[in-house]
């Protein structure tokens, strides 16, 4: 008898049969990796397919591999991970597919597959800088429009570029360059004289 698991990854295979694909299984969720090329054809497949039927996307989001669990990471630097929810079958299945520039991460956006993408694709966006091909309004989501750079890159600095105040004689907010100085806290430790004695 197999498993619900199993009769996933049984579904998954039969999609993914000509394609260049991984797929791994770790704590009961399956991750599917596919490559950019094939992302949309997929995409489209994993929701018209009547033994995957996967009717919703629950979330998107960006991610920098660039220093990834305390190593250099040899791989492509930008992905966006994809989770996908069957309500037919009870089935969620996580997809990764990896930006093949890392100068320029483009992928083809999925708003006309599952509408729910449009503030997904706009946040990896405004947060990793990933460009999503096909997007009808690519604009920042969460930052202010005058923001410059990317704060979720893992080479954005952790103070910013720029600081906002209110100018009272000018009247208005103003930008200018962070006057923060960079400073190492270390903790004061206080010992009582027979403390583990």
């Amino acid at each position: 008898m197999t498993t619900k698991l199993e009769n996933l990854e049984l579904a998954v295979r039969a999609i993914m049969a000509d394609r260049s694909f991984e797929l791994t299984s770790a704590l009961g969720e399956l991750t599917l990796v596919v490559d950019h090329a094939d992302y949309l054809s997929v995409m489209t497949e994993l929701r018209d397919n009547i033994s995957t039927r996967f009717d919703e996307l629950i979330d998107l989001c960006g991610i920098d591999y660039s220093a990834y669990a305390d190593s250099s990471w040899q791989g492509k630097r930008f992905a966006a991970v994809s989770h996908l929810l069957s309500i037919a079958n009870n089935w969620r299945l996580r997809v990764r597919v990896f930006a093949p520039d890392d100068e320029m991460p483009l992928l083809p956006s999925l708003s006309d597959i599952w509408s729910s993408a449009n503030w997904y694709e706009r946040e990896a966006f405004d947060l990793f800088g990933i460009l999503f091909d096909g997007h009808n309004d690519l604009r920042r989501i969460l930052t202010d429009y005058g923001f410059i750079g990317h704060p979720f890159r893992k080479d954005f600095p952790v103070s910013g570029y720029v600081e906002m105040r209110y100018d009272a004689e000018q009247k208005r907010v103003v930008y200018q360059p962070v006057t923060i100085e960079p400073r190492e806290n270390t903790p004061r430790i206080i010992r009582e004289e027979n403390y583990a004695k």
